[in-house]
C-alpha cells in the first residue's frame, strides 16, 4: 500500500504543478495586456494517513507523537493579484486609467460587466428600430465602448447639462463629437462706456411736416384735409391733385432714418380698407417712437412724442429727445411697389440732448442673433444727480413695433450710477420655435458718468451669456470622472460623470475574459461610486493601466514549478524501480 500511495501522491503532485504552472504561463503571456491582473497559485496539504495518534505522558512514560503520513497536497486557492499596474500616457483622450481599486462598469447584451482595462473609443453614430414608431428610427450618439464594443456606463445630464443625482441610475456614456450642438440664450448682458453727464439736456424731439394732402380728388387740403380715418386708396390726394397716392393690392415698405442709422424696413399690405391711421402705424413702428409714461412731453409743443395728422391735412411726426434719436426722412425711404411715393417731409424742428446710441448682439434660445438698439439722453440735472433716459428697440421683435422699453438711471456727483442700473427687458420671438418672450436682465452698473467734451459719449456691449449654436468639437475627462464637451462656440458643458464599482471581496469575482470580471457569489454586490470618492480611486485621462504582471517574479516561480514536477516525475520512477524489486522476489 505505502508504494501505491507513493504512487498517487507524486501524481498529484506532477498535476497541482501542471496548474501552477499553466497560471504561471498565462501571467506571462498576458503580461502586455492592458488592465491584466496577475494570478498566483495556493497549495494545502490533504488529509494524512494515520498510524498512530500517540499516547499521553505517564508517571513512567513520556508519552509517544503521532505517526502520519501525508497523502499529498490540494490547491486550496487561486488568488488574483488585484495591486496597481504602471500606468503609461496615451494619446487618445477617451483612454482612461484607474488610480485606486474600483472598476470601469461596461454594459454588454447580458448585464454590466467590470474591468480595468479603460483602452477605450467612441463607437458611430448609430441607428437602432424603433418598435413604438418604425418610421422614426432611435438615434444613438456616438458611445464611450471597450474593444469588445461594450458600452462605459456612468451618470448622464438633464437639459440643463446638469448631473443626475441618481447614482444608481447608470446611463451610457454619450460623447457626440461633430454631433452635438448647443445653443445658449441670453440672460444676462452688460453695458459699458462713458456718458457726458454734463452735456446739452434734451429739451424737444425731431419735428417733421409732410406736403398737405385732401380727402378729395382735386380738392383742397384747407378745405378737405385727410385725417387718421381717411381711405389711402380713395381718400389721400396730394393738394389739388386728381391722382390718388396709394393703390389697392400694392405693398407699401418703408424705413426711415434715425440718428446716423437706417432703420429697418417694415411693409404694410394696401387693400380698400386700409385708412392713414395703419400708414401711420407703420411709420410708427418702424421710427420706434416711445411715448407714454415718464417721458416727458416736447418742450416746444408741449405734445407727446408720435406721428399724427393735423388739422390742415399734413402728417406731423414727433420724435423722441436726443441727438442720436433725430428722425429723417429721404427720398426711396417710403416705397409703393418699389415706386417711390411722392410724399415729402420738411423738418422744422431737430432733436436735441446729450447721449449715445449702440446696437448690441444677444442670442435667443435656438441661437438666432437678436438685435438691439440701445440710446440715450440726458433728460435732467440737478446739484446731486443726473437723470438719463434710455430707449430700447429691436427690429428682431416679432411683431411689426421695433419699441421694446425705456426708463431711466442716475448718475450721482462722481459719475456713478446710482440707481436704476438693472433692469429687465423682453423681445417677442412668436412662431420662431423659441421660448418666447425671451427676457434678458441689463446692466447699466459699468457705465461711468465721466467724460469730455472732446471724447463725447460712447456706448458699447460688455458682456453677454448666450451664444449661437456650437458644435461639439472635443471633449476632456478629469480626475472625477466628470466629461466636459467644448463647443466650438467656446461653451464648455458637461457631458456626463464616469462611474466606478468597487466590491467588498474582489477575490470573489469571476473572470469572464477580455480582462474583465462578473459578480460572483462571494464579491458581494457592487458598490457605485463616483471617482475620487469611497475608495473606489481617481480617473486618469489620456492614460492606460498596463498589466501587472512580474516577469522576473513569474520566471523564477516557473523555475520553482518545473523543479517540483521533475522531483515528483523521480519520486515515481523511484517507486518504479522498487516495483521491478519486488517483482523479481517471485521468480
Amino acid at each position: 500500500m505505502g508504494l501505491t500511495s507513493s504512487l498517487n501522491t507524486s501524481l498529484n503532485g506532477l498535476s497541482l504543478n501542471e496548474q501552477s504552472i499553466d497560471v504561471l504561463s498565462n501571467n506571462i503571456s498576458n503580461s502586455g495586456t492592458n488592465g491584466f491582473k496577475a494570478s498566483k497559485v495556493l497549495f494545502a496539504t490533504q488529509l494524512s494517513r494515520t498510524i498512530s495518534i500517540g499516547s499521553t505522558p505517564t508517571a513512567q512514560n513520556g508519552g509517544t507523537n503521532p505517526r502520519q503520513i501525508g497523502l499529498g497536497a490540494v490547491t486550496s486557492q487561486i488568488t488574483k493579484d488585484f495591486t496597481q499596474g504602471s500606468i503609461t500616457n496615451s494619446a487618445s483622450p477617451s483612454d482612461l486609467a484607474i488610480q485606486g481599486d474600483g472598476f470601469f462598469i461596461v454594459k454588454g447584451q447580458e448585464g454590466n460587466v467590470y474591468t480595468r482595462n479603460g483602452n477605450f473609443s467612441l463607437s458611430a453614430l448609430t441607428s437602432l428600430p424603433n418598435p413604438s414608431n418604425p418610421a422614426q428610427p432611435t438615434i444613438v450618439e456616438s458611445r464611450l465602448q471597450n474593444s469588445q464594443g461594450l458600452i462605459v456606463q456612468g451618470i448622464g445630464v438633464d437639459n440643463n447639462f446638469n448631473l443626475k443625482t441618481n447614482l444608481t441610475e447608470l446611463v451610457d456614456i454619450e460623447i457626440a463629437v461633430g454631433n452635438k450642438r448647443i445653443a445658449v440664450p441670453t440672460k444676462n448682458a452688460s453695458i459699458g462706456g462713458a456718458l457726458l453727464s454734463t452735456g446739452a439736456l434734451g429739451t424737444k424731439g425731431t419735428l417733421l411736416l409732410s406736403n398737405a394732402m385732401t380727402n378729395t380728388s382735386g380738392g383742397s387740403a384747407a378745405a378737405n384735409p385727410i385725417t387718421a380715418g381717411s381711405l389711402l386708396t380713395s381718400q389721400v390726394f396730394a393738394d389739388g391733385s386728381t391722382t390718388a397716392l396709394f393703390t389697392a393690392g400694392s405693398t407699401l415698405t418703408f424705413s426711415g432714418r434715425k440718428g446716423n442709422r437706417i432703420n429697418a424696413t417694415n411693409t404694410l399690405a394696401i387693400t380698400a380698407g386700409t385708412t392713414v391711421g395703419q400708414f401711420l402705424q407703420l411709420m410708427d413702428d418702424t421710427f420706434g417712437i416711445q411715448s407714454g409714461g415718464t417721458i416727458p412731453n416736447d418742450g416746444p409743443t408741449g405734445s407727446p412724442p408720435g406721428i399724427t395728422v393735423t388739422g390742415g391735412g399734413q402728417i406731423q411726426v414727433l420724435g423722441n429727445m436726443g441727438i442720436v434719436n433725430d428722425l429723417s426722412v429721404a427720398v426711396g425711404d417710403l416705397l409703393q411697389n418699389g415706386t417711390t411715393v411722392p410724399i415729402t417731409y420738411t423738418k422744422s424742428q431737430t432733436a436735441d440732448g446729450e447721449g449715445a446710441a449702440t446696437d448690441f448682439i444677444v442670442f435667443d434660445s435656438q441661437g438666432q442673433e437678436v438685435r438691439v438698439t440701445l440710446s440715450t439722453v440726458m433728460e435732467k440735472r440737478d446739484n446731486t444727480s443726473a437723470t438719463v433716459r434710455y430707449f430700447l428697440e429691436s427690429a428682431d421683435d416679432t411683431d411689426s413695433d421695433v419699441v421694446l422699453t425705456n426708463g431711466t438711471f442716475t448718475f450721482d456727483t462722481v459719475g456713478k450710477v446710482s440707481g436704476g442700473q438693472n433692469i429687465t427687458f423682453s423681445v417677442d420671438r412668436q412662431n420662431l420655435n423659441t421660448n418666447t418672450p425671451m427676457q434678458v436682465n441689463l446692466d447699466f452698473s459699468k457705465i461711468s458718468g465721466i467724460s469730455t467734451i472732446t471724447a463725447g459719449s460712447s456706448l458699447s456691449l460688455s458682456s453677454q451669456d448666450g451664444s449661437g449654436p456650437g458644435v461639439l468639437t472635443s471633449f476632456v475627462i478629469n480626475e472625477t470622472g466628470i466629461i466636459n464637451g467644448i463647443f466650438d462656440n467656446g461653451l464648455i458643458r458637461t457631458l456626463g460623470q464616469i462611474m466606478l464599482a468597487r466590491f467588498s471581496n474582489t477575490q470573489g469575482l469571476v473572470e469572464v475574459g477580455d480582462t474583465s470580471f462578473r459578480e460572483g457569489v462571494s464579491s458581494g454586490p457592487p458598490l457605485i461610486e463616483k471617482p475620487g470618492t469611497g475608495g473606489a480611486g481617481t480617473v486618469r485621462a489620456g492614460a492606460i493601466e498596463l498589466s501587472n504582471t512580474d516577469i522576473g517574479r513569474n520566471l523564477v516561480d516557473l523555475i520553482v514549478a518545473s523543479t517540483n514536477y521533475r522531483g515528483n516525475a523521480r519520486v515515481i520512477s523511484s517507486v518504479q524501480r522498487l516495483f521491478d524489486e519486488i517483482l523479481v522476489l517471485g521468480r
